[in-house]
């Protein structure tokens, strides 16, 4: 039997590739929304950060989402996050 592909992105904080089921996407879409997309699927331009509070702070401070999205970040948007990693973490 030959083994199914593994989808990987690239975490843009860590520059990683990891699985797409390990990264969290937070996603802009033709509206300028910017917004946490767990099911991975909804249309727009994405950019995935491990499930991290290292990866989380650092993409806060350096404002790599900002960047990446080319849109600006809510600050709520950073709180969702953390509470994923965290939800997870248990």
């Amino acid at each position: 039997m030959k083994q199914k592909k593994v989808p990987e992105r690239k975490c843009i904080v860590t520059n990683e590739m990891k699985p797409k089921k390990d990264l969290i996407r937070v996603v802009r879409n033709k509206e300028g929304d910017v917004f946490v997309d767990p099911t991975g699927k909804k249309n727009g331009r994405g950019a995935y950060l491990s499930q991290d509070r290292n990866v989380i702070e650092k993409a806060k401070k350096t404002g790599i989402l900002n960047r990446q999205l080319n849109a600006e970040i809510d600050l709520s948007i950073f709180d969702e996050l953390m509470k994923i990693v965290e939800a997870n973490e248990k």
